[in-house]
């Protein structure tokens, strides 16, 4: 009798311990997250560290305003509980695309933040608003995802001073530009003065191409700036005319070879407008 009770026991032990394991590994289950853009993703990676497994839609660089989706890209909704893409991305992630995956525990979140994030005080404010919307799916790790959302902004102040620091030095402040519309607020925040903006190249009709010219000319315009996910070359013919100096940057980490994370894209865009400064000077 003492055996039997004994081995009920050792059973009702085995299962409790089984019990206890599957709790355990169903809490340390990491949050799937999907993005719309690797700025998204970058974000999300340096906030949810170890918490998060992060599959991104949209590559870098790609425009993300007219890339042609696939079944494999929407497809990686269909494992995801947090899909995260940019207010603007609504017309391309419809409810109907979303739904299409069915997937019934698939949250959609709008990152709302307007301006460049490439430039630091606008990625703080990204930093912020994907934190919260993390600690608000996964209220288990708040205290994780709020201490690295800290430690990051930290690292995002640190960068943007030395990133200006050298910008100052190399007498940036004050250049005359004509750059890639969707530049003009990363280069207003690194001290360049935008002369005029351009939009994507099949936009640049001979006659809009001759207006920025003759306005380029008459501002003493040293530097055009292309966005990489735009069209690369959509201001050499104009940069030639006014004998500026021409350079293509990148909105999103990982556009450009080795800068798959926004710090390493900042230092990278930076370093390329520093070597176009040196042709200007």
């Amino acid at each position: 009798m003492k055996r039997f009770y004994a081995r009920v026991t050792a059973i009702i032990m085995a299962v409790l311990l089984l019990a206890l394991a599957g709790c355990a590994a169903q809490n340390t289950s990491k949050l799937k997250v999907a993005t719309g853009t690797s700025l998204i993703a970058d974000i999300v990676k340096n906030v949810g560290g170890d918490k998060v497994d992060v599959v991104n839609i949209v590559p870098p660089a790609a425009c993300p305003g007219h890339f042609d989706l696939k079944p494999g890209d929407v497809q990686k909704l269909a494992d995801a509980q947090l899909f995260l893409r940019h207010d603007w991305q609504g017309k391309m992630f419809t409810k109907e695309l979303v739904e299409s995956v069915h997937n019934k525990d698939l949250q959609v979140a709008e990152v709302a933040v307007p301006g460049n994030w490439m430039a630091p005080p606008v990625q703080k404010e990204a930093v912020k608003k994907i934190a919260g919307i993390l600690m608000e799916k996964d209220p288990a790790n708040k205290s994780f995802y709020e201490q690295n959302a800290t430690r990051l902004i930290s690292q995002i102040e640190s960068k943007g001073k030395e990133v200006l620091s050298r910008l100052q030095a190399a007498r940036a402040g004050g250049v005359k530009v004509i750059c890639s519309n969707m530049q003009e607020g990363f280069l207003k925040w690194a001290g360049f003065d935008v002369v005029a903006t351009y939009g994507r190249p099949e936009e640049l009709s001979p006659q809009k191409m001759q207006e920025l010219i003759n306005k380029g000319k008459q501002a003493g315009v040293k530097l055009v700036v292309d966005n990489l996910q735009s069209g690369p070359d959509a201001g050499k013919g104009m940069a030639k005319e006014l004998g500026a100096a021409q350079v293509t940057i990148s909105n999103f980490p990982g556009g450009l070879p080795q800068t798959d994370t926004w710090s390493a894209a900042l230092d990278k865009n930076v370093e390329l407008l520093l070597g176009a400064l040196k042709e200007v000077k």
